[in-house]
């Protein structure tokens, strides 16, 4: 049986969207101009519509917020996705405008890893994900550079096998980024950690 998928979609710099009917689709904020172009209507529409140009009618569903909060729209977005069972979130436009937006969002990513979620930003012709105590594998077809960071203080036993730089049994920290540019080699590869969050961007 396959995971619910959530697709939340914002306002920054993305390509290639795509979905399935059994997706929950939430545009927060501004995400919702970038759907309406590509003729996708969100099953719900929610932020403080600070960045949106044109505010749908009654017909969409909407949540709105105060402009002063203490969460970003996008976190208000996982929290519906999580209540409605997803597992796996794709999360586009996070990335891109601002970089202190841009940091917000890898640390969710960090959060829905370590409540053990699957979650991957999208940006432009880049993944960025998290793993914590476990393991990402992949295709021998993969190319181009991949870089891993310890989100944790320190990560334990991590492995990089089959990438063109390997490590066995490291410990990487969050102040020293001796993961950065990496290589897949056209062989089936992965990366995991014993204990500890790591960002991969690839």
């Amino acid at each position: 049986m396959s995971s619910k998928i959530c697709r939340i979609v914002g306002a920054g710099e993305f390509e290639n969207f795509s979905c399935n009917k059994s997706d929950l689709i939430i545009a927060a904020d501004g995400g919702y101009d970038h759907l309406k172009k590509i003729n996708v209507k969100p099953n719900i529409l929610l932020g403080d519509f600070d960045s949106i140009k044109s505010i749908p009618g009654n017909e969409q569903k909407k949540i709105k917020f105060d402009t002063q909060k203490d969460f970003t729209d996008l976190y208000a977005a996982i929290q519906i996705g999580i209540k409605s069972n997803c597992k796996i979130f794709h999360i586009y436009g996070a990335l891109g405008k601002r970089f202190d937006h841009s940091l917000a969002n890898i640390q969710l990513l960090a959060y829905l890893s370590q409540n053990k979620f699957r979650a991957f930003l999208h940006h432009k012709k880049k993944l960025i994900t998290a793993i914590t105590n476990t393991k990402i594998s992949f295709g021998e077809n993969k190319t181009g550079i991949i870089s891993i960071f310890s989100y944790t203080n320190k990560s334990y036993g991590v492995d990089i096998i089959n990438l063109k730089y390997e490590l066995k049994n490291a410990v990487l920290s969050n102040t020293f980024p001796l993961g950065i540019s990496n290589e897949f080699i056209n062989k089936k590869s992965f990366v995991s950690v014993k204990k500890g969050t790591l960002i991969i961007i690839f």
